[in-house]
């Protein structure tokens, strides 16, 4: 079955399908996917002929199962949590046309016999609601059972396309935890899979604002021609975290900031700042310009990347614990919590621009942006005037939490006298558009069923960019007893400012 470009003129539909979330019990099946999948059939974009089927090892029903994601769903719109609105009321027709058709499977997923029962079930339920052969897989389970998982259902013959129906399968990340794992695991997964059949999921780019880089970039006369190393200085990306590690010790330990953030959330910010135009909006135009960039980039110097690991400190007027007190972590963990770095993309639109990149947990604030610092305006024709300096000129471009754009410049303040002030325009999105509750995931999901892997990474752009970082993971092999070196509530450790101080520049505020 051709797929369905999300570009077309009208919203297209999706086709009749079955959705297979092994892990149906786990914490990311509960705090964003059903809720993705709530949000999708409050808006009326699930398929009509729709069945979800939960795999899981936890032995229940399917009344159980339903009756935990309820409660769940309820207590996170008392709270106002994630992908909902604080005071929302569960919309019982849309809750009953999600789960109308769900069903549960207990079962290993390391035994044959776990996807032999899942496909007699597929068989039955196609069979009752005309789902037409269609099936997604969506692995909501640990990395270590990502290749398994897929040969297991080769091996069962549930990743066969006939008669048209399409077969798809989500994995979550980390995909791979350096590169060697990575190319492991494609080599696993694509002796299953094509290429075609597999999206790699990052839950970053289903964000509206991620999105709009590309309209405000190529929809726009206003901003494509200064998009390049004549008009701008250098690009800033931050994403910074407030919590810490919660209750993820464990998987921290072995993850750290580097490989949890950057080839994936951080390096996906890069791609769509940096990509050349495409020639159209399909999904293998975009991704083949996505790969470019990633291609143009030097392997990352260990002179151009700093870590750290937060201590005790304050945020919001609360004391926090430091890392190595966190749960699961060892009080002498060299585990990084914060990375920082410069990058050099060596094509002709980029040569000689650097891009700053840092992430971090128990930072000042949470905040994702991408700021674009402009090169300063002549001064020579303010020479003779009481202006002393010009002001930056920057687009700023928000993610989270806030949604939107700021245009910094210089304006002169009335008066008889010559002087200028840094102001700013701001576009905010909640100001010109109406947006439903959102994870993140509505967005990636609906992509799926229409097979449209525009947002998604394709093997050879997520290989790329475990290259970059390589060098640099291996040198980190070693222990740092320098940690902590931030305290919490921070905006990292001295050597992140000194990493562009060193050039005559500095961070902007997080």
């Amino acid at each position: 079955m051709n797929p369905v470009s999300a570009t077309a003129k009208q919203t297209p539909v999706a086709p009749p399908c079955a959705m297979v979330i092994f892990g149906a019990g786990g914490d990311l099946t509960k705090r964003l996917v059903m809720p993705a999948l709530y949000n999708l059939s409050c808006s009326g974009l699930l398929p009509k002929n729709f069945a979800l089927i939960g795999v899981d090892l936890v032995e229940q029903d399917v009344e159980t199962w339903l009756a935990s994601l309820r409660d769940f769903l309820v207590g996170t719109f008392r709270k106002g949590g994630e992908g909902s609105e604080p005071g929302e009321v569960l919309n019982d027709a849309a809750w009953s046309h999600l789960t109308g058709t769900m069903s549960y499977l207990s079962g290993d997923f390391g035994k044959p016999e776990t996807f032999q029962n899942l496909a007699h079930h597929l068989k039955d339920v196609d069979h009752r609601n005309g789902l037409g052969g269609n099936v997604l897989f969506y692995l909501a389970v640990a990395e270590r059972f990502f290749g398994s998982t897929v040969e297991h259902l080769g091996q069962a013959g549930l990743t066969e396309e006939v008669g048209g129906a399409w077969r798809r399968v989500v994995i979550e990340k980390p995909f791979g935890h350096d590169l060697a794992s990575a190319q492991a695991l494609d080599k696993q997964v694509l002796a299953v899979l094509t290429e075609e059949q597999v999206y790699r999921i990052d839950h970053f780019l289903g964000k509206e604002t991620v999105q709009n880089i590309m309209a405000l970039r190529f929809a726009n006369g206003l901003f494509e021609p200064i998009w390049n190393r004549d008009r701008i200085d250098h690009v800033q990306i931050t994403v910074s975290e407030t919590v810490g590690v919660e209750r993820r010790g464990k998987f921290y330990e072995s993850t750290g900031a580097m490989r949890d953030m950057v080839p994936n959330h951080v390096f996906q910010l890069l791609a769509m700042t940096a990509m050349e135009p495409p020639a159209t909006f399909d999904a293998d135009a975009i991704r083949a310009k996505k790969a470019e960039v990633f291609a143009s980039m030097h392997p990352l110097e260990l002179s151009d990347a700093v870590r750290g690991q937060y201590a005790p400190g304050t945020i919001t007027g609360e004391t926090v614990q430091g890392y190595r007190s966190e749960p699961d972590v060892s009080p002498e963990s060299a585990t990084e919590t914060f990375v920082a770095m410069k990058l050099q993309i060596d094509n002709w639109r980029w040569a000689g621009v650097p891009f700053y990149l840092r992430t971090g947990k128990r930072m000042t604030k949470r905040k994702t942006e991408i700021a674009i610092r402009f090169k300063q305006a002549p001064f020579a024709m303010f020479r003779d005037t009481p202006v002393d300096s010009l002001g930056e000129n920057w687009l700023i471009i928000q993610i989270q939490p806030e949604e939107g754009m700021k245009l910094r410049f210089n304006a002169k303040v009335p008066g008889p006298l010559l002087t200028f002030e840094k102001v700013a325009m701001s576009f905010n999105y909640d100001d010109w558009f109406k947006q439903a509750p959102a994870t993140g995931y509505e967005t990636l999901i609906f992509d799926v069923f229409i097979g449209d892997a525009t947002l998604f990474q394709r093997a050879d752009q997520l290989e790329s960019a475990w290259k970059v970082v390589q060098p640099v993971l291996d040198s980190w092999a070693k222990p740092d007893p320098s940690f902590p070196n931030y305290a919490a509530g921070s905006a990292g450790p001295n050597a992140s400012d000194e990493l562009l101080q060193r050039e005559g520049r500095e961070w902007l505020p997080i």
